[in-house]
């Protein structure tokens, strides 16, 4: 009898120890978190499978990204190859352009339609230091002989009329013929003018563009006017 209580009383401490073991696995997995995949996984079915166009979304957006700053780039380049910005420093082209006035050259004309013509206002590469930009008036084209007497010019032998001028200048120069691909450029103040009178001719290849509108300060809005010449009875 008592070796009978005794089994039982083994039987019922391995129940107990059964019965905790289980308790304390319940407690480390709950049933719940097994119940089903998303439980399992943590994100629902719908959620893993917006997973891959998710991705998309990002790939798609990152490639627009990429195409619309290419395409900037592009404009920008373009626009550089057609245009130029330009600030004038000086009174070298006074009165007909003024100091801190600022212009859009126009670089297409001379390099696809035709070479500058006598009296366009053009931007260059100042051949003394190409790194700066100058601004001056085409006077003499290439094969032309130019001289200046007393401040005015002449074209073969013929006195070039130039009404922009509010004066003319107290020197002269040459004569001399224009070299091929040359220039003969003049600021429109004359007397305080840093031009081919006083360095040389200008080279074609360092002209930049012509100057084309003005379009700061306010007052000064418009399309640069460039002269048609004439020329006047031999003195």
């Amino acid at each position: 009898m008592s070796r009978n209580l005794i089994e039982e009383g083994i039987l019922d401490d391995h129940r107990r120890l059964r019965d905790l073991d289980r308790i304390e696995l319940e407690e480390e997995w709950p049933p719940a978190e097994w119940e089903s995949p998303e439980a399992f996984l943590g994100e629902s079915l719908e959620e893993l499978a917006e997973r891959p166009s998710r991705w998309k979304s990002i790939k798609s957006t990152t490639r627009d990204l990429f195409e619309t700053l290419l395409l900037t780039l592009l404009i920008f380049l373009l626009i550089r190859t057609l245009v130029q910005n330009f600030r004038i420093e000086g009174s070298s082209m006074e009165p007909t352009l003024h100091a801190g006035q600022y212009l859009i050259v126009n670089k297409f004309t001379y390099r696809w339609l035709h070479p500058p013509q006598r009296g366009d206002i053009v931007v260059f590469e100042y051949p003394r230091a190409p790194n700066r930009d100058f601004i001056k008036r085409v006077i003499g084209l290439p094969g032309e002989k130019v001289e200046i007497r007393q401040g005015r010019v002449y074209i073969n032998d013929q006195p070039l009329e130039e009404p922009y001028l509010p004066k003319l200048g107290s020197y002269s120069w040459g004569p001399q013929v224009v070299g091929e691909d040359e220039y003969f450029v003049l600021g429109d103040n004359r007397n305080n003018s840093s031009d081919s009178h006083t360095w040389g001719m200008l080279p074609a290849e360092n002209i930049v563009g012509k100057a084309w509108i003005s379009y700061w300060p306010p007052q000064h809005w418009g399309l640069i006017q460039n002269s048609h010449y004439s020329f006047a009875s031999p003195e």
